[in-house]
């Protein structure tokens, strides 16, 4: 079966090309990067030039990018190694929508003893700025907000947020795990102190990540081994995966030139169709201010999970949400933060799309989809009617 994917937010198709760079990485140039020789020195080439690649794409210089094995560690390795280097302040700022590697982990640091806020959001998924600027202290040792949310594509303002924290004295750290790649990002003047990027969400590896720590970021590392990234992150590079970044990565920078506004395009087409013929369709996020690729849709009375399984029958593949929180029938954090009415958020339907997305994918989903979500309302409706009698 040709499936149609729409699953981009929680990974990526490898691209061709960047497979085809990562090839000689396994086999004949398998050199560590850290040995003198001319295999290890070829391995450190091809490290470096995709550092300068992956530093492109988010506007800053090369030895600010420090690779990890992804997202989560760059996350964890942010916020962990932040508050290591400020053992006396106890205290984390963050917002109530943020992904499960920063929101989990900050569950697990308030058992631990730290104090967290978590700042909400509107019903449109916008953060309270006033909210965030009153829970800024002294005691507080980092703040932790998302440019886009994984499950809505909301953007939240952080050039804004930025100018908050660096008047209260707050490094900021930032994860950007949905926004690289899709929108312009610009670390050199966007005034976080860490960013976090991942190359499985524009169509690179799976396993391979980056951390921009900027000018005057302290951060302790959390590993003890070699000196390898700059002594943040030791360990022997996963140079394959790093060079599939790196190709990743510049192509990423020329689709956000030429192709994102196709996307958009695509997304539209899809949201707008799917509204016009299902009249219990609700769209939950701000349309106007959210990343090109990303729609959420709540089917009001519906199951999301009924709805999934049916789509995935018919070849199409979309998300409830977060990929790392499936599993549960309860309406995600986010959802819950911006005070979604469940009978909506029980049916949210993520559809995430990606350059790779054709005109002809999205019609057969506006053929498919509206009938699979008429069909499990009547279902539905029939159901109550006989719980009735």
């Amino acid at each position: 079966m040709n499936f149609i994917y729409l699953d981009n937010n929680s990974t990526t198709r490898t691209a061709d090309e960047v497979v085809a760079a990562m090839q000689p990485y396994w086999t004949e140039q398998y050199g560590n990067a850290s040995s003198l020789h001319l295999l290890g020195q070829a391995a450190k080439h091809a490290v470096e030039t995709a550092r300068e690649q992956v530093a492109a794409l988010i506007g800053t210089r090369p030895r600010d990018i420090v690779f990890t094995s992804g997202g989560t560690e760059s996350d964890n390795l942010a916020i962990v190694g932040t508050l290591a280097a400020h053992p006396h302040k106890r205290h984390i700022v963050t917002t109530a929508v943020e992904h499960v590697a920063v929101h989990g982990l900050c569950r697990r640091l308030e058992a631990e003893g730290y104090r967290v806020t978590f700042v909400g959001v509107d019903s449109g998924g916008h953060l309270d700025l006033n909210r965030f600027a009153r829970a800024l202290d002294g005691d507080t040792a980092l703040a932790s907000v998302m440019y886009a949310n994984n499950e809505t594509g909301v953007i939240f303002p952080i050039s804004r947020i930025a100018e908050i924290t660096a008047r209260h004295g707050v490094p900021l750290h930032v994860d950007a795990v949905q926004a690289a790649g899709k929108i312009n990002i610009d670390a050199s003047s966007l005034g976080a102190n860490l960013i976090s990027i991942s190359a499985h969400k524009i169509h690179g590896p799976k396993g391979v990540g980056a951390l921009f720590v900027g000018r005057g970021a302290r951060l302790r590392s959390q590993f003890v081994g070699g000196h390898q990234e700059r002594d943040i992150r030791p360990g022997t590079e996963n140079v394959a995966a790093i060079v599939g970044f790196g190709v990743a990565a510049e192509r990423a920078k020329a689709r956000l030139n030429n192709g994102i506004a196709g996307v958009a395009a695509l997304r539209d087409r899809l949201e707008e169709g799917i509204l016009a013929r299902v009249d219990f369709g609700h769209v939950i996020g701000d349309r106007s201010a959210r990343t090109p690729n990303t729609t959420n849709i709540g089917f009001e009375r519906l199951s999301s999970e009924a709805i999934l399984i049916a789509l995935s029958e018919s070849g199409i593949c979309a998300s409830s949400g977060s990929a790392c929180s499936s599993g549960s029938l309860e309406p995600s954090h986010v959802l819950k933060a911006m005070g979604i009415d469940e009978r909506i958020a029980h049916g949210a339907v993520r559809f995430s799309l990606s350059c790779e997305t054709t005109e002809a994918e999205i019609d057969r989903v506006l053929e498919v989809l509206p009938q699979i979500v008429r069909r499990l309302a009547l279902v539905g409706l029939s159901q109550s009617a006989q719980s009735v009698l």
